[in-house]
């Protein structure tokens, strides 16, 4: 059974860090790219960074860029989301998703945790 378990979210003020935690199980992990998404209220689900988890290649929102770091740890099968800077735009529940490739877009992902919520007070 394919597994995707988030950690790491919570609440924190404008300026501070959280790392969030994927930690995946059920499918090979290093033929996979993994991504977060994050979806705030009344707004659509937009992807905020990925990785090849074969050759580490990455992908940041603009949004996001100097802020927030991807990495993943490929023994533990797990990726971690580093958000440091945070503002209160960065309000949202964020997922996990694992698909075959990077990808920019939610439908070519294939699997998707439960989310984790992070909110950024002001």
């Amino acid at each position: 059974e394919v597994q995707l378990m988030e950690s790491g979210g919570g609440l924190v003020q404008a300026g501070g860090s959280l790392r969030l935690s994927c930690a995946a199980s059920g499918f090979t992990f290093d033929d996979y790219a993994i991504g977060w998404f994050r979806q705030a209220p009344g707004k659509e689900r937009e992807e905020v960074s990925c990785i090849s988890s074969s050759d580490g290649s990455t992908y940041y929102a603009d949004s996001v860029k100097g802020r927030f770091t991807i990495s993943s740890d490929n023994a533990k099968n797990t990726v971690y989301l580093q958000m440091n800077s945070l503002k209160p735009e960065d309000t949202a529940v964020y997922y996990c998703t694992a698909g075959p490739r990077v990808g920019l877009h939610a439908y070519e992902y294939d699997y998707w945790g439960q989310g984790t919520q992070v909110t950024v007070s002001s």
